[in-house]
């Protein structure tokens, strides 16, 4: 089976994402989540269906967001926001994410520890 490697890369920063979108944005149903990454990274990081409403799910669970269901025509359709538990665990993700991140990058760009023998 053929893997994507942004889908392997997103698969730890999903939740840091989705809690991002919602504290910027207040209020957001699912697939305008997916959309808003799509457009905001140029297409390079898409959100799958699979990934979204299970990584959903398991911050309501968490009680980290609310769903409220509001009908659009003749569908019901859920916007998520976040919880004010959500918000305090929104500035911590995004700070671990930015700190992991910085981890990685300083150790895939300094000089080999051993060289190159």
């Amino acid at each position: 089976m053929k893997t994507n490697p942004t889908t392997e890369l997103l698969k730890g920063t999903l939740t840091t994402i989705i809690l991002r979108l919602l504290s910027e944005k207040g209020k957001m149903y699912g697939y305008e989540l997916a959309q808003c990454v799509k457009e905001t990274t140029d297409s390079k990081v898409l959100i799958k269906e699979g990934s979204l409403y299970p990584a959903l799910h398991k911050l309501e669970a968490d009680g980290l967001i609310e769903c409220e269901k509001m009908m659009i025509g003749k569908r019901v359709r859920k916007y998520y926001h976040l919880t004010p538990a959500g918000e305090t665990a929104t500035a911590k993700a995004i700070n671990e994410l930015l700190e992991f991140l910085s981890t990685i990058h300083h150790l895939i760009t300094t000089e080999p520890i051993y060289g190159n023998t």
